[in-house]
């Protein structure tokens, strides 16, 4: 068995002209060494393309794909993972960080366990990239009806073993796209086995979509009635349980 095996970063791009350099910066520190970060721009009408471009030239592990159109994080992480070539695919947004060990620590993980979906503990820090000290701690394992009702798989800390898995494509909604792709690979049988661990930070910038918790709550309600198909029982069971693990790893 290959004791490195290639990793595919999925990185979507757009207006990250302030944190992608903090952020390509995190990957290029990684410990273990065996990866290509794929980036991809959508139309961002900043200097996003010229901040990548710039690293890429140096560094050809770092590739960017360019969108011809504006088309929202579903459609350029899914451009990304269509190009990847890795054993593994892992996810990193424009603005977050990782700790120098995770990839290490991940793929040493999956490799010696046998398993096909794994993720991550990590930080909070503020827009400025102050550490907080505020660390969300997961579970051994997780299985789709656990998934349901606590949503803790942070994108940011997944590593997804692409020929175990099969199909890994994201649904083409505005926000828990991610949330909608974990269920589909639980919902298949797989279990998602967790490191206890902060390996990686999550920028948490005021005025994003994902900050807003009221717009959260009501999509993830849309995710269990519209597109899981939930009865209106068990939705409500799911939410109340959502709820109140969200309101656990807030405090």
């Amino acid at each position: 068995m290959d004791s490195q095996p290639l990793v595919s970063i999925i990185t979507p791009v757009y207006k990250a002209e302030e944190f992608i350099e903090q952020t390509i910066n995190s990957v290029q520190s990684q410990t273990y060494t065996n990866w290509e970060m794929i980036l991809v721009d959508d139309l961002s009408p900043d200097n996003s393309k010229q901040i990548i471009d710039r690293i890429s030239e140096k560094d050809n592990r770092v590739r960017l794909i360019q969108l011809e159109k504006n088309s929202g994080a579903a459609i350029a992480r899914n451009t990304a993972i269509e190009n990847s070539n890795g054993k593994y695919i892992a996810f990193l947004d424009s603005d977050d960080l990782w700790q120098p060990e995770k990839l290490e620590r991940q793929v040493q993980f999956m490799l010696e366990n046998n398993i096909e979906f794994s993720f991550t503990g990590y930080e909070i820090m503020k827009e400025d990239g102050t550490k907080t000290g505020k660390i969300v701690h997961v579970p051994q394992e997780i299985n789709y009806n656990g998934l349901l009702k606590n949503t803790i798989i942070g994108c940011l800390t997944v590593m997804l073993d692409k020929h175990a898995i099969g199909k890994i494509e994201m649904v083409n909604i505005r926000t828990r796209q991610d949330f909608v792709l974990w269920l589909d690979i639980l919902k298949r049988g797989h279990i998602a086995y967790g490191i206890d661990e902060p390996l990686a930070y999550y920028r948490k910038v005021e005025g994003s979509i994902s900050s807003n918790k009221i717009k959260t709550a009501k999509r993830n309600w849309k995710v269990y009635r519209e597109i899981e198909g939930l009865p209106l029982p068990k939705a409500i069971y799911c939410f109340c349980g959502y709820a109140y693990n969200a309101l656990r790893k807030s405090l």
